[in-house]
């Protein structure tokens, strides 16, 4: 379906008005389009395009909240950081969270990730 000029609704579309974003066709249509004051688009529909997505590609049982995670400061760590991307990007991440769990600072992550996950564990394990 081709688009059709939104002024004389006859012509194809060529171009397409900076502020409303109504298509039209030649500047006799741009023109007459002026005659009447637009609107421009609303900022929502625009902002929702070039907002990042913030849910995950693969959720699973395991997946946290982003905003639980943002509690975490050391997550502000470059050797915690660069530890965490090669755990995610590992072939194997079964036997990269092994290895890493052998560092003391990814395991110190890993507790506090559990208190943010489940608090109510933390109670039970010291009565």
């Amino acid at each position: 379906m081709v688009p059709i000029c939104g002024v004389c609704d006859t012509n194809e579309k060529k171009y397409k008005c900076k502020t409303c974003e109504i298509p039209y066709c030649s500047l006799q249509c741009y023109k007459k389009h002026q005659e009447t004051p637009c609107e421009p688009i609303s900022d929502q529909s625009t902002s929702d395009h070039h907002k990042p997505s913030k849910e995950p590609l693969f959720a699973t049982v395991d997946t946290v909240d982003p905003e639980k995670l943002e509690q975490l400061n050391l997550l502000y760590n470059p050797h915690l950081r660069k530890l965490l991307q090669e755990i995610d990007s590992a072939q194997n991440g079964m036997k990269a969270v092994r290895v890493g769990m052998m560092e003391p600072l990814f395991v110190e992550f890993a507790d506090e990730c559990m208190k943010v996950v489940k608090p109510d564990a933390e109670m039970n394990d010291k009565t």
